[in-house]
């Protein structure tokens, strides 16, 4: 089963989607190791660390520079039954690159409505309300600016008036 062809609301495909939600996934994925081991494998790519420049822009919509490199870890597994799973993850974990591409090559299989069920939907809830702590976090340290300028402005004109 193919999921690349079908683009979702978001502009991306189903795949890019999981993709995404397993590469920020990290030590939760150690919770599936056995499951997502179980199944034959052989690595066409095992883990690698290595380094990938990171682009950015200015307002998001500038000219593209160069902002630096960054580590990344890939993996490239195939199932017994042909599938093959690609994995490229932030950072130096190994396991973490391995279980992606292992979770990947099972959802591109017959068992894709199980895996998604099983793995990518509590990941992506969990990442989702993580989401919303750090931001009602950062949240609660938000400064007004407009109301400590409108707060000194009536300050100095109560002053001149000698109220």
């Amino acid at each position: 089963m193919n999921n690349d062809s079908e683009i979702s609301d978001g502009g991306i495909t189903p795949r890019q989607h999981w993709m995404r939600v397993l590469a920020r996934a990290q030590s939760q994925l150690l919770a599936h190791d056995a499951q997502l081991r179980q199944s034959g494998h052989r690595f066409i790519r095992p883990s690698e660390i290595g380094m990938a420049m990171v682009r950015g822009r200015i307002g998001a919509s500038g000219a593209p520079f160069n902002l630096g490199e960054m580590t990344v870890t890939r993996c490239v597994v195939q199932l017994n039954d042909g599938c093959t799973g690609h994995s490229y993850v932030a950072g130096r974990s190994k396991a973490h690159a391995e279980l992606a591409a292992l979770a990947d090559a099972h959802l591109q299989g017959k068992e894709h409505e199980h895996w998604m069920s099983v793995l990518i939907t509590p990941l992506e809830q969990e990442q989702q309300a993580a989401a919303l702590m750090r931001a009602a976090r950062s949240g609660a340290t938000k400064v007004d600016f407009v109301t400590m300028v409108r707060g000194m402005t009536d300050v100095r004109s109560n002053a001149s008036t000698g109220i």
